[in-house]
């Protein structure tokens, strides 16, 4: 029986690779990976790996039963067991998503190894994301093929980086032939709720403890890079193409841009959802203004394109009932930032729109300090020292753009940010959302 291992189990892969290969059809199964969420694995495990997910669309809320998850583990708990099921020989593909913060990336995009989550692996064993990849792979006889599910740009070259590098450290073989495709994934998956357990039970019939809720729209694009077979993805909704950049930048500073913008700058309004933040005239007319200067910066190849992608993303913004919580989307800033607009500032000879979502981002973790707030963020422990200690706004900026690779060729650019920063922080509302208060 051909298996795919995803290591990361989580809503997104729930709604959208999962979804997708249940689509293709075949004998494939999934061997789901929960990394540490308890209570994610008990819910599963007592329903047998299935669950209901809830599927979002102009006719409404349809509901579909996915049952491919076959085989469940918990990461925490018993890491040797990952290892061994992705040696498996009928493990054909691995998939990953662990978020940004999981790859333990340094800035120049190779393996941290001085990340306390790489020391443990090499001191104790795997025990990180990517400790348990490398191990396992170099158990294996035969090539795999890995692919990265997270909004990282090149996530299969930098996956592949990484787990080199963690292989030389421990001096661990790894298999020839292992492929690491590039891809480019997108699917709007908010975290669920009571609200939305009550609403997928009643169109469904059936009491689920792990359901899901999505929006229609599901986007995967996927380098024609395999080692081994995989499932008819290209016959449902998948495409498979020689180059996944074009794509994968038009999201980026397109879809991705925007929703870290309207996170900081809508959190700082009082707004709570996307849809509030993009029926603000201001925000809206911000997103648009930050999507000129993302043309600008794209790829002939997808330009065509852009008009009604566009179009599309504020259709896709504006879904009510979508209800995707902005305090989801600003976790771990820090990371996402350099991504999503640090390449509207190094590629236009002004970006001041892109500039201005970094500020808003400055402004929130400043009030999510001042109000004793934990940010999610890999870098919070750092972001909230430069808070603390900054003997002024001008001092904090140059931090926290330091912090994300925010150059400083420019004239007066720290003036400028400065000045939007303290703007901000003065418009900004007393009730902002916690950064935390929804998403666990």
């Amino acid at each position: 029986m051909p298996r795919i291992l995803h290591l990361g189990l989580g809503n997104f892969h729930r709604a959208h690779q999962a979804w997708h290969t249940a689509r293709a059809g075949g004998d494939w199964h999934i061997t789901g990976v929960v990394m540490g969420n308890t209570v994610l694995y008990d819910a599963l495990r007592a329903q047998g790996g299935a669950y209901h997910l809830g599927i979002r669309g102009p006719e409404g809320l349809r509901v579909e039963r996915i049952a491919l998850h076959d085989r469940l583990l918990l990461a925490r708990d018993d890491p040797k067991a990952v290892v061994a099921a992705i040696a498996d020989p009928e493990v054909a593909i691995v998939t990953l998503t662990v978020t940004e913060k999981g790859y333990c990336l340094g800035p120049d995009g190779r393996l941290d190894l001085d990340h306390p989550a790489i020391a443990e692996d090499l001191a104790y064993g795997p025990r990180s994301a990517i400790g348990i990849l490398t191990h396992g792979l170099a158990e294996r006889s035969t090539p795999v093929t890995v692919i990265s599910c997270d909004n990282v740009s090149g996530n299969g070259g930098k996956l592949r980086a990484a787990v080199s590098d963690l292989a030389r450290a421990a001096g661990l073989p790894l298999p020839t032939g292992t492929r690491f495709p590039d891809t480019m994934v997108d699917r709007i998956t908010p975290a669920t709720t009571d609200a939305i357990r009550a609403e997928i039970a009643a169109a469904s019939g059936v009491e689920d403890a792990a359901p899901v809720l999505t929006e229609a729209f599901s986007e995967w694009v996927i380098a024609d890079e395999f080692a081994a077979p995989r499932p008819a993805w290209d016959k449902a909704g998948v495409e498979i193409v020689p180059d996944v950049a074009p794509f994968e930048m038009r999201k980026l500073r397109l879809l991705n841009a925007a929703h870290s913008y309207l996170a900081y700058a809508g959190l700082l309004a009082g707004h709570r959802y996307v849809h509030e933040a993009i029926a603000d005239p201001e925000l809206r007319a911000g997103v648009e203004r930050l999507w000129d200067e993302a043309q600008a910066t794209l790829s002939e190849a997808v330009l065509p394109t852009i008009p009604a992608y566009r179009r599309a993303l504020i259709g896709r913004f504006s879904v009510a009932d979508m209800r995707h919580e902005l305090a989801q989307i600003a976790n771990d800033g820090s990371l996402k930032l350099p991504e999503r607009l640090l390449p509207l500032v190094n590629g236009l000879d002004a970006a001041p729109q892109a500039q201005h979502a970094i500020a808003a981002w400055v402004a929130f973790v400043s009030r999510a300090q001042e109000r004793g707030d934990q940010l999610n963020d890999p870098n919070a422990d750092r972001i909230a020292g430069s808070a603390r200690t900054a003997v002024d706004t001008r001092a904090l900026c140059a931090d926290l753009a330091a912090l994300i690779g925010l150059p400083d060729a420019a004239p007066n650019w720290l003036d400028s940010l400065t000045a939007e920063v303290e703007q901000l922080r003065r418009r900004s509302v007393s009730r902002l959302i916690n950064p935390v208060s929804c998403c666990p």
